[in-house]
């Protein structure tokens, strides 16, 4: 019984949201499904997906709270 834990920040990937929308999460479930099934032979009915949306403060990259690492790319250019 595999389960797949797909982890997506809410910066939205269009202008006007923060969040994926539900038929985003079922593509997301149907697809990674299909690929346990089409790789590991395992049942569609056997595999768990979960969606996690994490809000832009909880995570960090650099060893940075992100907003803070852009902040810093931006400075540098390195964007």
């Amino acid at each position: 019984m595999p389960i797949v834990t797909i982890q997506v920040t809410r910066e939205g990937s269009a202008p006007s949201r923060d969040s994926v929308t539900p038929e985003e999460k079922a593509s997301l479930i149907a697809g990674v499904s299909q690929l346990l099934f089409d790789v590991l032979h395992k049942p569609l009915e056997a595999t768990f997906v979960v969606i996690e949306e994490i809000e832009l403060e909880n995570w960090g990259w650099g060893g940075l709270p992100v907003a803070e690492y852009r902040k810093q790319l931006a400075k540098t250019g390195d964007q």
